[in-house]
């Protein structure tokens, strides 16, 4: 039996209205490397309760016509924003230190997630005509009520910062840290562009490598120069570019 070549996701994250032009310049970076089939596109309804998606015809076209081309849609929160302090020593370290008051997801009930995620899902499957491909946190931060709707959403797709899995099956789907940029503050870009430079090492081990970029960073050259240096390295380990339903794919050719 062939192994199959090791696969590098990429993501662009906080797809809305509100960063229309640095949505379109992250794919004019990455379409070329990867094609638009192997980008995955995680899309928030109404970023901070500031850019619906229903008030902006023309953005929802674009993303109509990035599904037709092929591109994975992924449902990414609803506005990106928390709502509730979470209750947990763990999570309120986890929501201070990863995200700037983002994690929507980290300390909502189960009720309240299962509603978002279905009314997130029916929104954005209306304006593709084509099935959401699965469901990814803001900031990769799920709490104990966001996790147990996943499965009763029906998503067959998600990820935090080192796994993919299957919400439905519950299997892992990959492992392995998940390579991104900040772009917040001088320390944390200074931080991101670190691991940056060693993740390429790690990876190495890893069948499935994953990066994720961000509207903000385009606004600094040196993140910009950082991720065609590591997305480079990375297909030099002879990585293909490759897409998340592949995982989901994979793992139930081996189930069979």
């Amino acid at each position: 039996m062939t192994t199959p070549a090791p696969l590098l996701l990429t993501s662009i994250h906080d797809v809305s209205p509100r960063f229309e032009g640095e949505i379109d310049a992250l794919l004019d970076r990455l379409v070329p490397v990867t094609s638009i089939q192997n980008l995955a596109m995680l899309v928030v309804p109404n970023f901070w309760d500031a850019a619906p998606l229903h008030k902006s015809p023309a953005f929802c076209r674009k993303l109509r016509d990035w599904s037709a081309r092929g591109a994975e849609i992924f449902l990414h929160g609803w506005h990106h924003r928390a709502e509730h302090l979470p209750q947990s020593r763990f999570d309120r370290f986890r929501a201070k230190h990863l995200t700037a008051g983002e994690g929507e997801f980290l300390a909502i009930g189960q009720e309240s997630a299962v509603r978002k995620m279905r009314d997130g899902r029916k929104l954005i499957e209306d304006i593709i005509g084509n099935p959401v491909s699965g469901f990814i946190a803001p900031a990769w931060l799920y709490g104990t009520g966001a996790q147990e709707a996943l499965a009763e959403a029906g998503f067959t797709l998600a990820e935090d910062h080192m796994h993919v899995w299957n919400p439905v099956s519950g299997a892992t789907l990959a492992t392995g840290p998940v390579v991104t940029w900040a772009s917040r503050s001088t320390l944390r870009t200074a931080s991101s562009l670190a691991f940056a430079r060693v993740a390429p090492a790690i990876l190495s081990r890893y069948p499935v490598a994953r990066i994720a970029v961000h509207p903000g960073d385009v606004s600094k050259p040196s993140i910009l120069s950082s991720i065609d240096h590591c997305m480079s390295r990375l297909l030099r380990q002879g990585r293909v570019p490759g897409r998340y339903s592949e995982l989901v794919a994979d793992s139930q050719g081996l189930a069979a």
